[in-house]
């Protein structure tokens, strides 16, 4: 059994992250996963850890923002299989009716076919209008 990621599993990550389907967005995520977010209290962002908080706060950003899409995204894997790059546009309307679009990118690790750690970096770029 090949227990190594590929770019198109990030692909399929992300192709479950615009479909809104937490079990395939979930699908390569350790049980013990890190994942640092974009925005929060800390230099790198907030810290959200396990597989079920992870789940939980990815739905949060679907019910928070039910148009939100990570597009043109594209995925590079690492020769010795141990780190992963995806890059794309993360579009959404906010709550309060502005949008958002910028750029960003994921930098993932793993172990064992599984993504242990997720670190979101994202640009900012104030909201515009709808």
């Amino acid at each position: 059994m090949n227990t190594r990621l590929g770019a198109e599993h990030l692909k399929a990550t992300f192709d479950a992250f615009n479909r809104h389907d937490i079990d395939g967005v979930m699908t390569h995520f350790s049980d013990d996963c890190v994942f640092y977010t974009v925005a929060g209290d800390h230099v790198y962002g907030n810290k959200v850890v396990g597989r079920d908080a992870i789940a939980k706060a990815f739905e949060g950003v679907w019910t928070s923002m039910p148009d939100v899409e990570w597009a043109d995204h594209e995925h590079f894997v690492s020769e010795d299989g141990t780190r992963g790059v995806s890059q794309w546009t993360f579009r959404a309307t906010n709550p309060d009716g502005s949008r958002t679009e910028v750029q960003g990118a994921d930098l993932f690790r793993f172990r064992d076919g599984k993504i242990v750690e997720k670190q979101a970096i994202r640009k900012q770029r104030p909201p515009v209008s709808a």
